[in-house]
């Protein structure tokens, strides 16, 4: 496959961002990172990576596209537009992949805004947590013009095995919300099953192997299963940023007028379980009351 670009950028060097863009650096291309705390950016810098003072002067050093993986919407917004950002220093024919997982709706005005720059966005959510960005096995959900998708594909190549063109400006992040029912209701699931065999006697992780192997696997319980047998709450993604993504949901929701009562449920234990200090510890947590 033709690799139409070399100089790579990345913002936002955190449980994802940090080993999305090493496996940039493996696959050969030459990258530039910037992060808010400049520290986080050491071990990309022993590993070969610039770093830039900002996210305009990124923009400036003649990056062919940059990628931003960072927490929020407002987030995004600051890094595109704000002092500094990338809008004010990007040269024409820039694409920006942003990894973020943020409202859908607000993915399309910044698309608009700057494609008056004739720079294009790409709505690039991910998906595997933080085992898929050390692995390179992430899934992909990609929104924007079939040109510059198409042409990204091998940077996308580099960071998973699943990858797909959902659609238009925002699609992307439209199927990363669905990701998220998905998951929260699964997890939901495995939690409660991991409670029912506790209070029968069975032992966890025997349940969690055999169950895996059936029709009611799913990855939460396969890679998270194991972990709260253990009582291990690590952060592969954070309570925190789980109930950022689902007030996303919840918006999106509201706007096609769609009720949607398992993830309310969900939505409960994970309000729970923040309440009682467990938002920087994993989605897992939410069994601390349970298992």
């Amino acid at each position: 496959m033709t690799i139409p670009f070399k100089n790579i950028g990345y913002v936002g060097m955190g449980i994802m961002g940090a080993p999305m863009a090493m496996n940039l650096i493996k696959a050969g291309f030459k990258v530039t990172v910037w992060n808010r705390t400049k520290e986080k950016c050491d071990p990309l810098r022993q590993a070969g990576a610039e770093v830039a003072e900002s996210p305009a002067a990124l923009a400036a050093s003649g990056v062919d596209v940059i990628f931003i993986n960072v927490t929020d919407t407002p987030d995004v917004e600051h890094v595109l537009f704000g002092e500094d950002g990338i809008a004010s220093a990007a040269l024409p024919g820039l694409i920006v992949i942003d990894n973020s997982t943020i409202n859908p709706i607000q993915t399309r005005e910044f698309s608009e805004r700057l494609a008056m720059q004739e720079v294009c966005l790409l709505d690039a959510p991910v998906s595997g947590g933080d085992i898929g960005a050390k692995q390179g096995t992430l899934s992909i959900m990609i929104g924007g013009p079939t040109e510059q998708v198409e042409q990204c594909m091998p940077l996308f190549a580099a960071l998973g095995d699943k990858i797909n063109h959902m659609g238009e400006s925002g699609a992307g992040q439209l199927c990363k919300a669905c990701n998220q029912v998905a998951v929260s209701c699964s997890l939901m699931g495995t939690v409660e099953a991991m409670a029912l065999a506790q209070r029968g006697g069975l032992d966890l992780n025997k349940m969690v192997d055999v169950v895996s192997g059936g029709a009611g696997g799913s990855w939460q319980l396969k890679n998270l299963g194991p972990k709260i047998a253990d009582r291990d709450y690590a952060p592969g993604f954070m309570i925190d940023l789980i109930l950022k993504d689902l007030a996303i949901v919840q918006r999106a929701a509201a706007e096609y007028k769609l009720e949607l009562s398992g993830l309310e449920q969900a939505l409960q234990y994970f309000k729970q379980a923040a309440e009682q200090g467990h938002g920087k510890d994993g989605t897992q947590a939410i069994a601390s009351n349970l298992v």
